[in-house]
């Protein structure tokens, strides 16, 4: 039997499914907590914010686990929040609010469909060196806000605190411990166990209060548009870009899971239909106010290890987050989790992403040409986001585009430079 063949018994379906779900669902709950942070929006949205990114990374799962018709992937993959997407959307929702964050995300989705109807014409756009730089700046935005969340959250009465920094420093030695001294699961589940230890340390210094869960109801649907919806032009523009560059990420995804679990390279039935499933789920999202979708690192991981290829475990996994998603009461769970608890868990993760992009540097060749479009894009995109007012004078449109996002500066800049440079000779 081929390791594409693998069948499973029904009995160890659950187990192995929950191990795939214990990986993902810490980007379900970060991603939704960071966005609404930075938004503003209450406890009460920010429930229905994680029961809709649950509700449609299960609806992706499903999609690829039974795709027909090239429309999914039908590889076994789980789909969950895209932290890529966090820089670009926390821009927005400052700018436009969250009605403005969900009217660029469906126009975005709706895009990444085309882009997953014609990748091979575009792909030409994005090669290693781009992709590379995007990546790397995708963790390098990333670092504020988990330090912020380590120190405690800003503008909470605990920021810059010795406790919030010892649960901080205590979840992330934890994280340390469980990613580097164990092996199996708990190596695999090194962020969420770190989580759970902080957390426990959180609760006994008295930082976690359990009132709203009590008083939250036991099963809620999803609610379609209750954020609204409306269109911006920058808010559009923005989140296209980031929508494409997520979509050649996902084309990386697929490639590793069918390289490590089948020996063999990726069609282009499946990535096609991957990023058109992941997609559809996205602009689910939209409707239902949950955070865009992308593949999940991570959990192609444990499939490369594990080499458990089923269709059955994915099935039970998704509806095991489905399940979660219709029970307010596990979000409001979510949300008794502090922000230095939070911060001191997904730094790690942050900062892999970093590392990755700097790998995929070292892949694409440290040539001249190569080192002038990474280093001037990213010091363009780490320089101009963090300094206010840059293009006050601009166009509003300018203005919404490159006065916030570092993801859409450097996706920019590299992609320009990659074709009006010079092909050195070797290449």
């Amino acid at each position: 039997m081929t390791k594409e063949n693998k069948k499973i018994g029904v009995g160890e379906a659950f187990p192995l499914a929950l191990q795939h779900v214990v990986a993902m669902v810490v980007g379900c709950v970060t991603v939704p907590t960071i966005l609404g942070t930075a938004g503003g929006i209450s406890n009460d949205d920010l429930v229905i914010m994680m029961q809709a990114s649950l509700f449609c990374a299960a609806i992706a799962i499903l999609i690829h686990a039974l795709g027909r018709k090239g429309i999914g992937s039908n590889l076994p993959v789980i789909i969950g929040s895209g932290f890529a997407f966090i820089p670009t959307l926390t821009s927005v929702v400052k700018t436009d609010g969250m009605s403005g964050v969900l009217g660029a995300q469906l126009i975005g989705a709706i895009v990444g469909i085309l882009v997953g109807l014609g990748f091979k014409k575009i792909r030409f756009l994005f090669p290693p060196i781009v992709t590379a730089s995007v990546v790397l700046t995708v963790g390098i935005s990333l670092y504020g806000t988990a330090v912020k969340y380590m120190a405690g959250g800003e503008g909470s009465d605990l920021f810059g605190s010795p406790k919030a920094w010892f649960v901080a420093l205590i979840t992330l030695g934890s994280v340390l411990f469980f990613s580097q001294y164990c092996k199996g699961i708990l190596k695999v589940s090194a962020t969420l166990l770190g989580l759970v230890v902080g957390y426990v340390v959180a609760a006994i210094l008295g930082m976690v209060d359990f009132t709203r869960v009590a008083e939250a109801s036991l099963i809620a649907l999803p609610k379609p548009f209750h954020f609204g919806i409306s269109f911006s032009a920058g808010a559009i523009v923005s989140m296209i870009i980031i929508f494409v560059i997520n979509s050649i990420q996902d084309i990386g995804q697929f490639e590793a899971t069918t390289a490590g679990a089948f020996n063999r390279k990726a069609t282009d039935k499946e990535l096609s239909g991957g990023i058109i499933g992941n997609n559809i789920s996205s602009a689910l999202g939209a409707i239902f106010g949950g955070t865009p979708n992308a593949t999940c690192g991570q959990n192609v991981g444990i499939v490369v290890t594990t080499n458990v290829t089923d269709k059955l475990v994915f099935i039970v996994a998704a509806l095991i987050i489905m399940v979660t998603a219709l029970v307010p009461k596990l979000a409001e769970l979510f949300l008794t989790i502090p922000l230095p608890v939070l911060g001191g868990a997904t730094i790690t993760v942050f900062g892999s992403i970093a590392m990755t992009g700097v790998r995929m540097l070292s892949s694409a060749g440290l040539t001249p040409r190569n080192l002038s479009i990474s280093g001037l894009a990213v010091a363009l995109a780490v320089g101009l986001s963090r300094t206010p007012g840059a293009f006050e004078k601009c166009p509003e449109l300018i203005r919404t585009i490159f006065g916030g996002s570092e993801i859409v500066i450097v996706a920019f800049v590299a992609i320009i430079l990659n074709l009006i440079l010079p092909k050195e000779k070797q290449q």
